[in-house]
């Protein structure tokens, strides 16, 4: 391919050389013709030449009548715009040291118009469950870190137990251990009065490999009333370390039963997804979306699952499938987003607004609608741009439904409500929100 290119530019530079000259010419006489004066090196260094330029454009169109088609990267489409590409780069060169006055054109690059887009929500925001502070989606996972860390200092119980579930990520691990600091308890309440049950050592191997390695276990033991003491052990010289039962903890089995079950059933402390109600007067720009960032990065988990997903797409396809099993795989390409912000056109043309995860249910939109409505306990109906009611499917999941990253849907009232408004003499497109929502209703831009 190298020698091709190259015989193509010999084949041009040779048609733009200019005249040739008789081998039978002496020295002397072809020294006043070879000669060239200032003005003429001035023009060479100028580019190429009008005959030049159309010796070239005539070599291209003999290649294209004798050159077989090629595929691929070799296309002769493909040929012509890399020697165009050179050409050009020699006359850049070329005219690099051209002198002032030149007609030679120079390429500027065009640039890319940018616009400052209005975005529809600043961006992904959490509600933290223990403080109700909003936070930013790089703010949470701290803020949760810091109150259950100051909620010590009341309850120290709870904060260990939310400490075990929230600040260790392998949940394999915590049930494990979790489950074995259970069976500590469970021997202590059903044995009061064996000893033994009362001791744990720490330098047990189940302890060290199950609840050693756990944050926030040695600050349970603590908070129910274990207290740290160096014992003697048989048959060995030295003691070593033992969390031993208090006697005031020990009268009160009930409440070691209380905090099994409490460490048994909680759950990490998450933060919740807010969903950043907005209210929007009636705009043309209702099906507009501008989405921040947040909406459409994955990270690092997410970027893990999908590339799981895509290996096990890669050994099914080996595999005879059904359509319905197509049909949920090309959903499944979906969950690339994690977020999916969405709006609903009331009666009255305004726009109501929420963020939602893009695997929640449907049924979550519904309860987002009835919550802002005047009369909540009035069935309605939810449809999507092709008019679809989304009423009969609400145990599906908004990527499920292709209403991800963002959709504009419309609200309407169920058939025997509507005709129940209009025969009490009511206006069923008046506003259906409450107050203090349309107090605070804003201008889309």
């Amino acid at each position: 391919m190298k020698k091709f290119f190259q015989e193509i530019k010999a084949d041009i530079k040779f048609k733009s050389a200019g005249p040739g000259q008789k081998l039978t010419e002496s020295v002397g006489e072809r020294a006043p013709k070879e000669k060239p004066t200032q003005p003429a090196r001035r023009q060479a260094r100028q580019g190429p030449t009008d005959e030049a330029q159309m010796a070239a454009a005539a070599a291209l169109a003999r290649l294209e009548q004798k050159q077989p088609r090629a595929r691929g990267p070799t296309s002769q489409e493909s040929i012509r715009n890399q020697v165009r590409k050179e050409l050009q780069a020699e006359a850049t060169v070329s005219g690099s040291t051209e002198a002032p006055g030149s007609n030679t054109v120079k390429t500027v690059p065009e640039a890319k118009e940018e616009r400052s887009a209005h975005l529809a929500v600043p961006g992904v925001c959490f509600t933290c469950p223990l403080t109700g502070a909003t936070l930013r989606k790089d703010q949470r996972d701290a803020h949760i870190k810091e109150a259950i860390l100051s909620h010590f200092s009341t309850d120290p119980v709870a904060a260990s137990i939310m400490k075990i579930h929230t600040f260790n990520k392998d949940r394999d691990r915590v049930k494990l251990g979790v489950d074995t600091i259970a069976k500590y308890l469970d021997n202590i309440c059903l044995h009061p009065e064996e000893e033994k049950y009362r001791k744990i050592k720490l330098q047990n191997r189940v302890f060290q490999e199950r609840i050693n390695c756990l944050e926030g276990t040695h600050e349970f033991f603590e908070a129910i009333g274990f207290q740290k003491a160096l014992l003697p052990v048989p048959d060995q010289e030295g003691p070593e370390e033992f969390y031993v039962l208090s006697e005031g903890a020990l009268a009160q089995p009930q409440s070691l039963q209380r905090h099994k079950e409490q460490l048994l059933v909680a759950e990490p402390v998450r933060a919740t997804l807010a969903r950043q109600r907005r209210l929007f007067r009636p705009s043309p720009m209702a099906s507009q979306f501008e989405l921040p960032r947040d909406f459409y990065n994955l990270t690092a988990e997410e970027i893990k699952r999908e590339q799981r997903l895509r290996s096990e797409a890669v050994e099914r396809l080996s595999a005879l499938r059904t359509r319905a099993m197509r049909e949920r795989e090309e959903q499944r390409e979906l969950r690339k987003y994690t977020y999916t912000l969405l709006r609903v056109r009331l009666p009255d043309g305004c726009l109501l607004q929420g963020t939602f995860y893009a695997r929640e249910r449907v049924a979550a939109l519904y309860a987002f609608v009835r919550e802002a409505l005047r009369n909540d306990w009035l069935p309605f109906d939810l449809l999507a741009s092709g008019g679809q009611r989304l009423s009969e499917d609400e145990s599906l999941a908004f990527n499920e439904c292709g209403l991800v990253p963002s959709a504009l849907l419309t609200f309407s009232w169920d058939t025997a409500v509507l005709e129940d408004i209009k025969a009490a003499g009511a206006d069923p497109d008046s506003s259906i929100l409450k107050p203090e929502l349309l107090a605070a209703i804003e201008k889309l831009s």
